[in-house]
């Protein structure tokens, strides 16, 4: 039987919540040592439904149902580990510091964090093997392209996203149809310019009645990668999905925001500025404060303001690209920048309207200058605010060279052409927990 991404994630949650109170019943049937009373029952199960509800919200944001990551059994166990770490942090503080809750049940949930751990792990791994046996959509990809071919390779190595290709062509083969039969394919996926083609879309027209299904590749690269092939899409392809005219409204919402998101950290950005400005001093010669310029909106050059995090004159022989164990980092600047503390200053630039929460992360003039130059379309990231957090640092949190600007730059053009709402709160919450995480770089 053939599932969808969407089915599969379903079955997921609700055995979650199946598991959620089968651990809740065994643990108080563990604690009490007998069969659990109806007043017992009624009692923790209104205390834990709080819970149960954070807990799924955990999940949702740590990716823990994001089944296109499930690349092997061991990472999915990690996931729910550092999920349920952070769940039970949560629950305690639910528990005890939060008024009105009758109980609180410190040894029963310890009781049950152990037990649902164990049965999550469980779950996941019957998931998992089944999951792998279970039938796959089988697919052909139709276009010349270098992009689809890797493609191709890449849903073969990863069976999780439910798909099995079993031929990619250039041109229209003899025996079109046999082939199709033959191998029991169920789906097309054809470039637009394959579809272009007079004797391909009529091959494809006649095949419209025999439950076959085509797709265009650019769409169902998209929505299984959640980003756009950049190097595959033209010009036209801006004109009819990068409409500014139809954000209007949730552009000033996102101002409005904006605004509300720096009153609130702006506070305790205040509260420890003494402190932080006090460490950076005494740990190395220069100012608190580091001025660069950056390029915002329609190509508008303004200076970001950070906390210093390397040595003073770090870039006396030009621009270059921070790495991950960059030198020219110090030993206070290093924690902030995995504290993300560095970043607090901008909060100015997000109030001067000079960016925003979430965005594209605003590059160097002088890296703008050679990525233009290397990378099509590269400049359409310009056509909105950038952002302190974005699309493409949650999915791609990494940056050093031309390669990964190309990589970045295909989630931003999926979060200009998809933003909304929905996706920024959805943004925010995974970079809160990746900063906790430490994942954010």
């Amino acid at each position: 039987m053939i599932f969808t991404q969407n089915t599969k994630i379903g079955i997921l949650i609700l055995g979650d919540l199946l598991l959620f109170y089968i651990s809740l019943f065994l643990t108080l049937t563990i604690r009490y040592q007998a069969v659990v009373s109806q007043s017992i029952w009624d009692e923790h199960r209104t205390a834990f439904l709080f819970v149960h509800i954070l807990w799924l919200f955990i999940f949702y944001i740590s990716s823990a149902y994001d089944i296109k990551t499930f690349v092997s059994y061991k990472k999915i166990v990690e996931k729910i580990l550092k999920a349920m770490l952070a769940g039970t942090i949560i629950a305690l503080t639910i528990f005890y510091l939060i008024p009105g809750i009758v109980i609180a049940p410190k040894t029963n949930l310890l009781i049950d964090v152990a037990l649902l751990s164990v049965l999550l792990i469980l779950w996941r791994r019957i998931f998992w093997i089944l999951d792998r046996k279970s039938s796959k959509t089988k697919i052909i990809f139709f276009g010349k392209s270098q992009e689809i071919k890797d493609f191709s390779d890449y849903l073969k190595e990863n069976s999780q996203f439910g798909y099995l290709p079993v031929g990619v062509f250039n041109d229209l083969p003899k025996n079109f149809k046999n082939f199709i039969k033959k191998n029991n394919v169920q789906l097309i996926i054809a470039s637009r310019n394959s579809m272009q083609n007079p004797e391909v879309s009529k091959e494809f027209y006649s095949m419209l009645q025999s439950k076959i299904g085509i797709i265009n590749f650019e769409k169902f690269y998209e929505t299984l990668a959640e980003k756009i092939p950049v190097s595959m899409v033209k010009e036209e392809w801006f004109l009819e999905n990068l409409k500014e005219i139809d954000k209007k409204i949730f552009e000033i919402f996102k101002r409005m925001m904006d605004i509300i998101g720096v009153v609130v950290l702006g506070i305790p950005t205040l509260i420890i500025l003494p402190f932080v400005s006090a460490t950076i001093k005494i740990n190395s010669k220069g100012p608190v404060f580091y001025k660069q310029k950056r390029i915002g909106k329609n190509n508008k050059v303004f200076e970001i303001i950070k906390f210093r995090s390397m040595g003073q004159n770090a870039e006396k022989n030009g621009a270059v690209w921070a790495t991950e164990k960059d030198s020219r980092i110090t030993k206070i600047g290093n924690i902030l920048r995995k504290t993300s503390i560095d970043e607090l200053p901008q909060l100015w630039n997000v109030l001067k309207g000079e960016m925003s929460f979430i965005g594209p992360r605003p590059e160097r003039p002088e890296f703008i200058n050679q990525l233009e130059k290397e990378i099509p379309h590269y400049a359409m990231r310009h056509i909105i605010k950038p952002g302190l957090s974005g699309w493409a640092q949650i999915k791609y949190p990494y940056g050093a060279s031309v390669e990964d600007a190309k990589e970045k730059l295909q989630y931003d053009l999926y979060y200009i052409k998809n933003r909304s709402i929905v996706l920024d709160l959805a943004i925010g919450v995974k970079t809160i927990f990746a900063l906790i995480a430490r994942k954010v770089h």
